[in-house]
């Protein structure tokens, strides 16, 4: 499936990009490293924002390895621990005292559903369990404190403004009313459920919040004046497990052998560099810009199509609560 979707969009046809700052949480691996690859081969700077520095700078040491390619782009380093709201502060301040401007800002979740559906449910120091505190919370967080520079951006001429957010189809399968009153209706068990399971269950809800908060962004900026963008992007099927598969499929070079097997783990996975496509045309293509009314708060499936959110992400209502719940919630905090 992968392969197919392939020769519908490519990464290499979009416009330069020299000049731009992009941050990308996440990008030292998988999904996140691929999205790296194709945007910084066209040329932009990108921050490489990961829970431990050291596994960005050797993101950045791999990239460089495999080329960065004719645009020739910078890489930069930012640690970004999503579980704790204060360094999550912290990190969105040091970026903002390095640089002056903020073009793009894709966030992924830093820890894959696979893990979350092997971890029990447990709990953050600050009372918040943690796939609701990293998918939502941490997020929340990062872009609330990269605001000015991102309106800063905006207001200057010809900007193109950009937050892409990686979220899942699994936020469908949330079907019972949601309600944002007090801290434990971000503390959902799921005990009692059976399909999908307590854990995926949990992760579904967490993909929910980012869709809410999303749409919720993008009508507060909107309202502003902000010409700014908020997208959500989706991988559609998982992207292979780890970094191995793609590194594997290197060693076999060109030339049927790795054409064969590049097809018979098409099978089981999508690869990261395809399935980052999604992302990749939210973040830079130029057709985004064109018509910003249909992107605006657009979910994006790979390569290019928006089916758009669903009427339980996009109730105006119900987001106002879940922000204000949030900012309640880390003013408790001390954030």
């Amino acid at each position: 499936m992968g392969l197919s979707q392939s020769k519908k969009f490519n990464p290499a046809n979009l416009p330069d990009l020299t000049g731009k700052v992009i941050v990308i949480t996440g990008g030292a691996a998988g999904l996140g490293f691929a999205i790296t690859q194709h945007l910084v081969r066209k040329g932009a700077k990108i921050y490489i924002a990961a829970r431990a520095i050291d596994r960005a700078e050797d993101a950045i040491k791999r990239l460089k390895a495999a080329g960065l390619g004719p645009g020739n782009g910078q890489l930069e380093s930012l640690e970004l621990d999503l579980i704790d709201p204060h360094t999550v502060k912290r990190a969105a301040e040091e970026f903002m005292r390095r640089e002056s401007r903020l073009d793009v800002l894709s966030e992924l979740r830093c820890v894959s559903k696979r893990a979350f559906m092997m971890c029990p449910y447990q709990k953050t120091n600050h009372g918040i369990q943690d796939v609701v505190m990293i998918n939502h919370i941490g997020h929340f967080v990062f872009i609330k404190t990269l605001l000015p520079i991102l309106k800063n951006t905006a207001s200057e001429p010809n900007s193109d403004v950009r937050i892409v957010v990686v979220s899942s189809d699994g936020y469908e399968a949330v079907r019972h009313p949601v309600k944002f009153e007090t801290i434990e209706d971000f503390n959902l068990e799921y005990k009692d459920a059976v399909f999908p399971w307590p854990s995926l269950q949990r992760y579904c809800y967490s993909k929910l919040l980012v869709c809410m908060q999303v749409a919720e962004l993008q009508r507060r900026l909107d309202a502003e004046g902000v010409p700014s963008l908020f997208m959500v992007a989706t991988p559609v099927t998982d992207p292979a497990p780890t970094d191995g598969a793609q590194n594997w499929l290197a060693t076999l070079g060109t030339g049927f052998l790795a054409t064969l097997a590049t097809w018979i783990v098409s099978l089981f996975f999508t690869l990261p560099t395809i399935a980052a496509y999604g992302t990749v045309f939210a973040s830079a293509a130029p057709e985004v810009r064109a018509e910003p009314r249909k992107y605006r708060s657009a979910y994006i499936t790979p390569p290019t199509k928006n089916t758009g959110l669903n009427e339980k992400a996009r109730d105006p209502v119900a987001a106002r609560e879940l922000w204000e719940l949030t900012e309640r919630t880390l003013k408790d905090i001390g954030v």
